[in-house]
């Protein structure tokens, strides 16, 4: 199907919001809203059937652009109010965006157990390395040793990754994508939202202001070439050691795999109840 930019902003902006958005100029969080956008397009899915969630960050501002049903949530609680959502009405397409602070700091034991239970949510989570909107701290993906406003002598804590955290805590689909691969990305988000169950996909973004500026990265220019120059295919990095693997960022699809749905599960269990009754 060709995606129309034109149609994409008739059908699925809020046309009375303020633009251009409140993001810094060359952020990556409008690469993602746009990639949403497009996947949404292609699946041909009704606006009205679609629950965008999103918590607190930068992220967090995309609800508000977008003219679907949407929920601006507490700080780390985007899951949890997903949650409700999804087992409230199972027919909704539930979206999640989150931060990587907000998703798994504040809010990484929700992320944990709504892999667990694999949850029918997608879960799209921008991983920038940084607390962007509250002054830089660092984040529990920020490299050891990178600066910070809270780590002005270096990071002296591992950072852990997103993805393989989605993997082992049982997600059905996993995928990782940077904004500099902006088709890949919303082929990737076509891919989670049409998977049953648990989707995760972690979009590594640049903020250049808040971490590329204090890390000698460059502007948003040098970021996404950064991102470009560094990022390996999934079958590529099955080919390297993990010396070779230091440094690069590997995109691709990560895990898809069939596994019980917690929502399906408790819809059976409730009909049982009935019948027992």
């Amino acid at each position: 199907m060709t995606v129309s930019a034109e149609a994409i902003r008739h059908e699925y902006l809020r046309h009375n919001k303020k633009f251009p958005h409140v993001w810094c100029p060359g952020c990556g969080n409008g690469i993602i809203m746009a990639a949403l956008l497009r996947a949404i397009y292609r699946m041909e899915l009704n606006k009205d059937d679609i629950v965008l969630a999103s918590g607190i960050g930068c992220s967090g501002r995309m609800p508000t652009y977008l003219d679907f049903n949407t929920l601006h949530s507490t700080h780390g609680r985007a899951l949890t109010f997903a949650t409700g959502v999804k087992l409230a009405n199972p027919s909704l397409r539930v979206v999640v965006v989150m931060g990587d602070g907000d998703a798994t700091a504040i809010g990484g034991n929700h992320f944990i157990h709504a892999a667990r239970r694999n949850l029918d949510l997608t879960a799209i989570i921008v991983n920038n390395s940084i607390y962007g909107m509250t002054g830089g701290q660092y984040s529990p993906t920020t490299p050891f040793g990178a600066l910070s406003t809270t780590s002005v002598y270096g990071h002296i804590e591992q950072a852990f990754s997103i993805a393989e955290l989605a993997v082992t805590a049982g997600a059905s689909f996993v995928a990782r994508s940077t904004v500099y691969h902006a088709q890949l990305l919303d082929q990737l988000i076509e891919q989670a939202m049409a998977k049953p169950g648990f989707a995760v996909v972690e979009v590594i973004s640049n903020c250049h202001v808040q971490y590329g500026r204090r890390n000698q990265l460059g502007g948003a220019v040098e970021m996404l070439q950064g991102y470009r120059d560094n990022a390996v295919t999934v079958k590529q990095a099955a080919n390297l050691t993990p010396e070779e693997l230091k440094g690069k960022i590997t995109i691709g699809v990560l895990a898809d795999r069939n596994l019980p749905i917690s929502t399906e599960e408790y819809d059976k269990i409730r009909q049982k109840a009935v019948k027992e009754q």
